[in-house]
C-alpha cells in the first residue's frame, strides 16, 4: 500500500493486513493465494475450466457434492482450502468502510467493482426481474470483475436472504474475490429467530470462502470527526417540543438550510411523488427538496429501491414526526435504518425532526442491530431543536 497522512489504529491496521494477504506482494495485484493447481484468469483469479461453461459446471459439481456426501461434509472441507476474500465486521464508526476502500483504492486492476450493498441490492432485484435469471443479473451488474466489494453487507429479511442466497453461491462458484464489510458477524446474520435457521447453510458457505476479520476498536471515528456543512452533514437533527431540553448547535451558513427544510416553515402542498409500480409517496416538494412524515415512509412497504430514487431525484431530504422507535413495530424501523443508510452513502443533506435524540429514539428496540449504525450516523448531525430553527 502507498502510504497516506491517515494514521491507522491497530484493530484498523491488522485489517488492511489481511486485505493486503490478497494481493502480490510486488506488483500490488490480486493473489491466487497460493494455489497454484487451479487454472488462473486475468490478475491471478483462479478460474474453473473453460471459459462460457464456468458457472454451470460449477453449479452442478457443488450440487453433485451435495448428493453424494451427507451433510455436504466434503464438499465443505474442500471449499474451505480455498479462501475466496474477506469478511469485515465490528461496530458502526470503527474505520471498516475506510479500511476496504484503501484497499480497494490500491490494488492494480480495472476489474473490480465496489458497492454499496443496498445499491447493489435494489439493482440485482431490478435485473433479476428484467432478465430472467440471478446469474444473467449478476454478469450484467459485474461484468468481468474479478474484484468485489460489498460496503455494509447485512440480511435483515428472509425473502432477500434467498436471492443474497443465490448471489453469494454464483460469485463463490463464479471464483470472483469477494470483500464486504458488515456491523454483523457472520454468525448473526439474518439476527430474527423465527428465519435464522434457514439461512445457516448460507453463513456456513461465506465462513467456507472468506477469511473472518474483526475491526472492532474502542473508538467511533464518528464522534470525533469535524463537523462538516456539505453532504449529509449538512442537515440537522431537530429535537420536537416536548422532547426535553438540548442546547441548539447550528453551525454558521448552515442555518438558512436547516430552516429551509423545516417542515412547519415551508409552506409546500403536499402531492403523490411517483415511486414506481403505480406506487406514491405522499410528501410535500419544492424543485429539489422533499419533506415527508414517518408515517407515510416508514409505515407503508416502501424499501431501499424507493429510498434509492429518491437520493436520485432530490437535494435535499426531510422527515418529520419521527416516534421513538420502541413505539413503533419492528419492520417500520427497519425502513427508517435502511433509509439513513441510503441517505448517508448518497451524501446529500438530511434533517429529521424527532422527538428524541438519536441514541434514546433507537434504544429498547430488539432484533435490529442495525439501529446502532443508525444512531451513530444520525449522532454525527448538528442537534438543534424546533424552536431554534424557525427562529432563524
Amino acid at each position: 500500500m502507498k502510504p497516506d497522512t491517515v494514521v491507522l489504529d491497530p484493530a484498523q491496521q491488522a485489517a488492511l493486513d489481511a486485505l493486503e494477504a490478497l494481493l502480490d506482494p510486488v506488483d500490488g495485484r490480486l493473489s491466487p493465494g497460493g494455489h497454484s493447481a487451479r487454472r488462473t484468469g486475468p490478475f491471478g483469479i483462479p478460474r474453473l475450466a473453460e471459459s462460457g461453461g464456468r458457472r454451470s459446471r460449477a453449479l452442478r459439481g457443488r450440487r453433485a457434492a451435495r448428493g453424494n456426501q451427507p451433510g455436504g461434509s466434503v464438499e465443505r472441507d474442500a471449499l474451505r482450502r480455498y479462501r475466496a476474500g474477506i469478511y469485515l465486521h465490528g461496530r458502526p464508526g470503527r474505520g471498516k468502510t475506510m479500511v476496504m476502500d484503501r484497499f480497494y483504492g490500491a490494488v492494480r486492476t480495472s476489474r473490480k467493482r465496489r458497492f454499496h450493498f443496498h445499491t447493489f441490492f435494489a439493482a440485482l432485484h431490478a435485473a433479476t426481474h428484467a432478465l430472467g435469471s440471478v446469474e444473467r443479473a449478476i454478469d450484467e451488474l459485474l461484468g468481468g470483475a474479478d474484484l468485489v466489494c460489498f460496503d455494509e453487507f447485512h440480511v435483515t429479511d428472509i425473502g432477500d436472504a434467498m436471492l443474497i442466497a443465490r448471489l453469494l453461491e454464483v460469485l463463490f462458484a463464479e471464483h470472483r474475490t469477494l470483500v464486504v464489510t458488515s456491523n454483523y458477524r457472520p454468525r448473526d446474520l439474518l439476527p430474527n429467530p423465527l428465519f435464522h435457521d434457514a439461512f445457516v447453510p448460507t453463513i456456513e458457505l461465506i465462513l467456507a470462502h472468506l477469511d473472518t476479520v474483526a475491526l472492532d476498536g474502542p473508538l467511533d471515528y464518528r464522534t470525533r470527526t469535524p463537523h462538516r456543512d456539505t453532504g449529509f452533514l449538512a442537515g440537522r437533527y431537530v429535537l420536537t417540543e416536548g422532547a426535553g431540553s438540548a442546547p441548539p448547535r447550528v453551525e454558521a451558513g448552515a442555518r438558512a438550510v436547516a430552516a429551509r427544510a423545516d417542515p412547519h416553515d415551508i409552506e409546500r402542498l403536499a402531492v403523490d411523488v411517483p415511486l414506481g409500480n403505480g406506487r406514491t409517496l405522499r410528501a410535500r416538494t419544492a424543485t429539489d427538496v422533499i419533506t415527508v412524515d414517518f408515517h407515510d415512509i416508514c409505515a407503508v412497504p416502501t424499501s431501499a429501491a424507493d429510498y434509492l430514487l429518491l437520493a436520485e431525484r432530490y437535494r435535499h431530504l426531510t422527515m418529520g414526526e419521527v416516534p421513538p422507535l420502541r413505539e413503533v413495530p419492528p419492520d417500520w424501523a427497519m425502513r427508517l435504518v435502511n433509509l439513513v443508510d441510503v441517505v448517508y452513502d448518497a451524501d446529500i443533506p438530511f434533517t429529521i425532526h424527532a422527538s428524541e435524540p438519536p441514541h434514546d429514539l433507537t434504544a429498547g428496540v430488539p432484533l435490529i442491530p442495525d439501529l446502532a449504525r443508525t444512531a451513530s450516523r444520525l449522532g454525527e448531525l448538528p442537534l438543534t431543536n424546533a424552536s431554534s430553527v424557525r427562529a432563524v
